[in-house]
């Protein structure tokens, strides 16, 4: 574990080769090697959990904040809702050899336009230790062959994690080395896999701004991710009260430390004057501290927001809150302080609701629904390996699909170009 560089290269052509496996390897053995993986886990929960329990004690002395220590807790339900979840992506379609398009020339070429895994992934995440499952899931579904890189405070839970993957691996007669774990806390290992271009054909970070901010001035790597999630929810002046109650509580209370938590609510003020203070009123006594601006800081209870309050990813129980004068200035200001990841409108009105996602870019865009639904799994993908705002590749939730790229099969008749 001294020599880093040896290390990791040593892991790199592992996965080059495996990933040349699993480019051609069957559906059923993909299938077979998910299956058993799940049920792997499912066999060893104690285990998992007493993992987990080590990494509880490390991430409290690391001083980890309440947001962080969620994500890294593991219970029962969580373990077995990540074998559910190996199982969901094994029951989605294989995308390797799918024909996206097909035509024909008149010089008698047939072409075909037809997916292929992108090689090998480098996923590099903090706390979650469910990333170990989704991503091997997600990478094996789609051919690829993956290196993961967990955090430090997710050591112990991801290795167990991992474990089980590979059982399910041997199980299917694939290659153990299809699905690596990085096995040092060394940040070197970090370095390594952001310049490893010999090896590596995209790098997937999992995690808060300071991580992902640095692999995307450091790598040498193609990257998928986001930098922040600071989702925005508009409360339009027809919005039902009773429905928007329920989708704010739910887009910020239920789990702050996720992506996908609102950080910022945007209230109409033809909604604000029908309805009044409904939805602060519900947020404070929910818990939530909201940072208001303009006549919402009068509401009894909340703190004056800052400029800074604006544009910011609390992941906590924490929320920013600003009237607005219709659709227009709630896209406005979303453009000014989003960060292209999730933002919804909570209208009846339709043709506001069309206005808002022809007028704004982010990689997911919702109706009357929950920020908190951006999320593979809740996609219908399986599961997920990270969110995309990017524009060049992949967008929004990264499933299996996503994970490939595409060649031309091209078929002649003894065609010669004129």
């Amino acid at each position: 574990m001294t020599d880093i560089p040896a290390l990791m290269a040593q892991i790199g052509a592992d996965a080059r080769a495996a990933a040349t496996v699993l480019a051609t390897a069957g559906s059923e053995r993909k299938y077979a090697a998910l299956i058993g993986a799940a049920d792997a886990i499912c066999d060893n929960i104690l285990e998992i959990l007493d993992a987990n329990a080590e990494d509880q004690v490390y991430g409290e002395q690391k001083g980890l904040s309440p947001a962080m220590m969620d994500r890294l807790i593991l219970t029962e339900p969580r373990i077995r809702a990540m074998a559910e979840g190996l199982r969901n992506v094994a029951a989605q379609h294989d995308p390797v050899g799918e024909v996206i398009a097909e035509w024909d020339m008149p010089t008698g070429l047939n072409i075909r336009r037809v997916r292929t895994p992108l090689g090998v992934v480098g996923v590099i995440y903090e706390s979650r230790p469910n990333v170990t499952a989704d991503a091997g899931a997600l990478c094996l579904q789609s051919g690829n062959a993956v290196i993961l890189r967990g955090g430090s405070e997710s050591f112990h839970s991801s290795t167990a994690i991992h474990k089980c993957l590979q059982t399910g691996l041997q199980q299917a007669g694939l290659p153990a080395t299809a699905i690596q774990l990085v096995p040092t806390r060394d940040r070197a290992a970090v370095s390594a896999m952001l310049t490893a271009t010999d090896h590596i054909d995209v790098i997937v970070p999992r995690g808060g701004k300071g991580l992902v901010g640095l692999v995307q001035r450091e790598a040498r790597v193609p990257v998928f991710a986001h930098l922040e999630g600071i989702c925005h929810i508009y409360v339009g002046a027809t919005a039902d009260p009773a429905m928007a109650l329920d989708i704010v509580l739910n887009a910020k209370t239920r789990r702050t430390g996720i992506c996908g938590a609102m950080e910022c609510l945007l209230i109409d003020w033809r909604f604000y004057t029908q309805h009044g203070p409904m939805l602060v009123d519900a947020l404070l006594k929910a818990g939530v501290e909201v940072r208001a601006d303009g006549d919402l800081a009068k509401i009894k209870g909340t703190t004056k927001a800052q400029p800074d309050d604006f544009g910011r990813e609390f992941l906590d129980m924490i929320c920013a809150a600003k009237l607005v004068d219709g659709v227009d200035e709630a896209i406005a200001h979303i453009r000014r302080y989003g960060s292209n990841h999730t933002d919804a409108i909570i209208t009846e009105d339709a043709q506001a609701a069309a206005h808002f996602f022809a007028q704004l870019d982010s990689a997911i865009l919702m109706h009357n629904a929950s920020t908190q639904f951006a999320d593979g799994g809740e996609f219908g993908m399986g599961a997920e390996i990270g969110i995309a705002t990017g524009k060049m590749h992949a967008r929004g939730p990264v499933g299996a699909e996503q994970l490939t790229s595409f060649k031309y099969l091209v078929t002649g008749n003894g065609a010669v170009r004129a």
